[in-house]
C-alpha cells in the first residue's frame, strides 16, 4: 500500500511538473514597437502557445527602467506607462515587460534607447487628422 501511495505521488509530481513546463514556463519575450500603431508584447511557451498583448501608442506615456529591491538584490526592469484619460499629466497604469526573461541592464538599456527613439520620432512627427 505505501508503494501504491509512493507510486501515485510521483505520478502527479510528474503530470504537475510537464504542465508546468507547457503551460507555466515562458520561452521567449518579444516587444514590437511601431511607432504609428503601438506596442506589442509577446509570451511563447514551451507548449508553442503564445499570448500577445497589444497597447495602442495614444495610450502611451513613456517606457522607462524601473528598478525594484528582490531577495537583497537590486533588479531593473522595463515599463511602460500608460497615460491616464482623465489627467494627461498623470499615469494610469504601469505595464512591466520581460518579466520571466529578467534581462541584463545592459540589455534593457539598448531596447530602452530603441524605445525612446521611436517616441521622439512620433512626439516630432506632424499630427495628421
Amino acid at each position: 500500500q505505501n508503494s501504491m501511495v509512493l507510486s501515485a505521488a510521483i505520478f502527479i509530481t510528474l503530470v504537475g511538473l510537464i504542465i508546468y513546463l507547457h503551460f507555466v514556463k515562458i520561452d521567449q519575450e518579444s516587444l514590437l514597437v511601431i511607432g504609428s500603431l503601438g506596442i506589442q508584447v509577446t509570451s511563447s511557451y514551451a507548449s508553442g502557445k503564445e499570448s500577445t498583448t497589444f497597447i495602442e501608442m495614444g495610450k502611451v506615456k513613456d517606457v522607462i527602467i524601473n528598478e525594484a529591491i528582490h531577495m537583497q538584490k537590486v533588479i531593473y526592469y522595463l515599463c511602460i506607462l500608460l497615460q491616464d484619460p482623465e489627467d494627461p499629466q498623470g499615469v494610469s497604469e504601469v505595464v512591466p515587460l520581460f518579466q520571466s526573461s529578467k534581462p541584463r541592464l545592459d540589455c534593457l538599456i539598448e531596447v530602452y534607447k530603441s524605445c525612446q527613439e521611436i517616441l521622439e520620432q512620433r512626439k516630432t512627427a506632424p499630427q495628421t487628422s
